[in-house]
């Protein structure tokens, strides 16, 4: 299966009833400031260079971000705070991201995320991201990244179980770095959400350091 296949069949999902009721919802019914969209309202795919040796896993898509562009970290805070980032450190053409058809292209980086679909109240239940899990693990098999970074604990924990790995010293934090068996490493970040953005808890430094530390990374694999 190539990504295009899989990301067909992630766009036709329909697993969380709960999840589908909720995003067509938001699809239907709009934000103010975008009534003039038309929303994605499907499960969002991932995004970037299918030959990438570095994967993004977030959490899921925003109700008005990805859930209304349909692609990974676009068109809300937390995706101009990540794509600036990744301009920065050359993983990105530009530092924006508002729609599908801007021209961003990713080079060397793949984004994802653990649920593919928006949920209320940003939280996914633990039946909803098992559901999703299949399609991250198959990313991981097609892709065979040499990192992977984490954006928050949930992602960090979903990758662990995907990769059966139960070492207790193991335990996030943003900018942690452990390298399974097989040598993929996995980095730890701070999700970049305003509730971490805003109140400082992730600044632009600490975030450019995580990206550093990937492109290092790259250079021993």
């Amino acid at each position: 299966m190539t990504l295009d296949e899989l990301n067909q069949k992630i766009i036709a999902c329909r697993k969380c009833p709960r999840l589908v009721e909720w995003r067509e919802q938001v699809a239907r019914e709009k934000r103010r400031a975008y009534r003039d969209w038309d929303y994605w309202g499907k499960p969002v795919p991932g995004f970037g260079d299918p030959h990438a040796r570095v994967l993004v896993v977030g959490l899921a898509p925003g109700a008005h971000g990805s859930n209304r562009t349909g692609r990974q970290f676009t068109g809300d805070a937390s995706g101009v705070f990540l794509y600036s980032a990744l301009y920065r450190a050359g993983f990105a053409n530009q530092p924006t991201s508002v729609s599908r058809d801007d021209g961003l292209t990713l080079h060397d980086l793949y984004i994802t995320a653990s649920g593919r679909c928006a949920p209320p109240a940003n939280k996914p239940t633990p039946e909803e991201l098992n559901n999703c899990q299949p399609y991250l693990e198959r990313e991981i098999q097609i892709l065979q990244p040499k990192i992977i970074v984490c954006l928050g604990r949930i992602a960090f924990e979903r990758v662990l179980r995907i990769y059966s790995a139960r070492n207790s010293a193991w335990t996030f934090g943003h900018g942690a770095a452990y390298q399974l068996d097989h040598g993929t490493w996995i980095v730890c970040s701070y999700h970049p959400s305003q509730q971490n953005t805003l109140t400082g808890k992730l600044t632009v430094e600490m975030f450019d350091a995580i990206w550093k530390k990937a492109k290092s990374l790259l250079k021993e694999a």
